[in-house]
């Protein structure tokens, strides 16, 4: 018996949230005296599945079919339900992201399993199996016992540090049959962003608002970004418009972005916009508004003209960077 967990990788490496939802995995499977078995769908080498054991994996179970390189969220289910089933596995992890979102409801209905949705801790086994999640747009938290016999967990990403240790895990082939309603789907073209951070995975965001007047002034996000090694961001009203992309727009009705830094420029500060980013480690809001409610929720402020500030925090950033060569 083994916790298992759903492993997303992205042109032949493993996303670091996947490393962060296997350690979380390792952690649940030494509190329950058990092991991890990773599951790899799709086409990866034999030495990125076997990183995995730096963060707590004893085992891969790979289905090697190359249509499950993309999302089929009823494939998905059932590669795990057939892992699940070959490990007898009573606590099955995803990340609570597009592919989390998809399958694990599905797994949890196939399974008759409880769902966590969205975990913040790991389970406290002292009062039952009780995991903390956000409510309320992050405004508050619920504390939420799972009963059942089998146990499904979506995982916050970049809730917890990573730890890497030494270690290798085995690799087993696990063969699934397919129904034709698995692939009922079809894929007809995938278009990926190219050259940019996902937000997804940026552990540094900088983010701009209405206050950056229009979309001419957006290269002094670019180039505190670029500096920085940041993914860039925008508020609803921007991306409606249309001075950036819809994927940038983060908040209640864009994306939600967890990084260890986010740096708001020219953004007032809605609770729709900080429903988004509200998970952020560090906030630091630039803004020419002593009175924007971002500052309420920010760590760092700074009052001023983000047309002022910018360039020079950007030339700060490239001085720092010389000087630590």
């Amino acid at each position: 018996m083994s916790v298992i967990v759903l492993v997303e990788h992205t042109e032949g490496n493993i996303k670091k949230k996947s490393f962060e939802a296997v350690q979380y995995a390792a952690g649940i499977a030494q509190k329950t005296g058990t092991t991890v078995s990773a599951v790899v769908l799709g086409t990866l080498s034999n030495s990125e599945m076997e990183s995995l054991g730096q963060y707590g994996a004893q085992k891969v179970l790979h289905v090697a079919d190359a249509r499950l390189d993309e999302l089929h969220a009823r494939a998905y289910t059932s590669a795990l339900l057939a892992a699940a089933q070959k490990e007898g596995s009573k606590i099955i992890i995803a990340l609570h992201d597009i592919n989390g979102r998809a399958v694990a409801p599905r797994l949890s209905a196939k399974l008759k399993a409880g769902l966590v949705a969205g975990a913040l801790s790991y389970p406290d086994l002292d009062n039952g199996f009780v995991i903390k999640k956000a409510v309320f747009s992050g405004k508050a938290f619920a504390f939420v016992n799972i009963t059942s016999d089998v146990k499904v967990i979506t995982l916050m990403p970049n809730t917890f540090q990573l730890n890497k240790v030494e270690g290798k895990a085995t690799i087993e082939k696990l063969d699934v049959s397919f129904g034709d309603k698995d692939f009922g789907i079809k894929v007809k073209e995938v278009n990926k962003i190219k050259g940019e951070i996902p937000l997804a995975d940026a552990q540094l965001v900088v983010s701009g608002g209405r206050g950056m007047k229009g979309p001419e002034n957006w290269g002094l996000i670019e180039s505190l970004a670029k500096e920085l090694g940041a993914g860039t961001a925008c508020s609803r009203p921007v991306a409606d418009a249309h001075w950036r992309p819809h994927h940038e727009h983060v908040g209640q009705t864009g994306g939600t972005v967890r990084p260890n830094l986010y740096i708001a420029v020219g953004i007032s500060g809605a609770i729709q916009h900080l429903a988004g980013v509200n998970g952020s480690k560090t906030i630091v809001v630039i803004n020419k508004d002593p009175e924007a409610p971002f500052f309420k929720a920010a760590n760092y402020g700074v009052v001023g003209d983000a047309m002022e500030i910018l360039p020079r925090l950007t030339e700060a950033v490239k001085n720092f960077k010389q000087n630590q060569k």
